[in-house]
């Protein structure tokens, strides 16, 4: 990296626009469940689930913004702790990110299955039984990623060849070579697994939503008999989210395994920061344009704020 960041105004401006954009969207999806909890008293598993990414997402793009900060040169991350702390936590979230994802689609797909169909026993489950299935999947994906407990964050005075995460100050150190196989076989188990899990999920409500369409039209003939009732719109929701996450996640590896061919270029480097995050801003963004009752909410309490000023 010889040409700093700050020369590529357009790739700086991007970065944290959606930094902003993303957390603004994520606040407000965190108040909106977090009022629905006090007023209402009772959280749905998937409100819980989103409401839990919400404040993911916040952390991720927190780290992001600070991150292209630091990309950007205007502050040098010499420490090493500082380094690898900024590591562990990212993979932390996002790990978190992943997981939460996966069981949300898992828990849609539960609610909208019949009563005949084998996951619906699982359809009574108490909230800390869900806080408690999210922490294994967590605990699952974590046991698979320790790679980094096998690698080093390097300062400035330290020259090599390792992967630039935060800026030049801050770098991986590759592994030995069975190590790094070792875990890259491990982590490609580990998301084919989730990612699977996902696909699975998500063709078994594609299943039944039209299977139930098919139905409902047999049964009548008007247009009206067609609107999709609550349940259906938030399925219809989380679909997207699956989908779209699986986009940016192909994207990610894309750009992850290019590295060794853009050599560590800042614009590169900026737009895989970008990519990565992507899912942190546009899932906020897609369930605030979905949900309805999420647009009175925002509606609501701009129509409050503008009453006060």
């Amino acid at each position: 990296m010889t040409k700093p960041l700050y020369d590529f105004t357009g790739i700086r401006n991007a970065l944290f626009s959606e930094v902003g954009i993303g957390i603004s969207a994520n606040t407000i999806i965190l108040l909106f469940h977090i009022f629905t909890f006090l007023l209402q008293h009772k959280l749905k598993p998937t409100d819980l689930i989103i409401g839990l990414l919400a404040l993911i997402h916040i952390g991720m793009l927190i780290i992001m913004g600070y991150t292209a900060t630091n990309i950007n040169g205007s502050q040098d991350l010499g420490n090493d702790i500082e380094c690898k702390s900024i590591i562990y936590l990212h993979r932390f979230l996002r790990g978190f990110s992943i997981c939460a994802t996966c069981l949300l689609s898992v828990l849609q797909a539960i609610t909208l299955s019949p009563r005949s169909s084998c996951l619906a026993k699982f359809k009574h489950q108490s909230l800390h039984q869900i806080l408690c299935s999210l922490v294994f999947l967590w605990v699952f994906y974590v046991s698979l990623s320790d790679q980094f407990l096998f690698s080093s964050a390097t300062s400035l005075n330290v020259t090599s060849h390792g992967v630039v995460f935060i800026a030049k100050s801050c770098e991986i150190l590759p592994k030995n070579y069975f190590l790094r196989h070792l875990f890259s076989i491990l982590g490609v188990i580990r998301d084919v697994f989730l990612i699977g899990l996902m696909a699975l999920s998500s063709g078994y409500m594609v299943t039944l939503l039209c299977r139930h369409k098919r139905h409902i039209q047999q049964l009548h003939s008007t247009s009206l008999s067609l609107k999709a009732s609550p349940v259906q719109r938030a399925t219809q929701s989380i679909l997207m989210l699956m989908s779209f996450f699986i986009i940016m996640y192909c994207l990610d590896c894309f750009f992850s395994s290019s590295r060794p061919v853009w050599n560590n270029d800042p614009v590169c480097l900026s737009i895989q920061i970008m990519v990565s995050n992507g899912y942190a801003t546009t899932s906020a963004l897609l369930l605030i344009c979905t949900e309805k009752q999420i647009l009175k909410f925002l509606k609501s309490f701009l129509g409050k704020i503008a009453h006060v000023y």
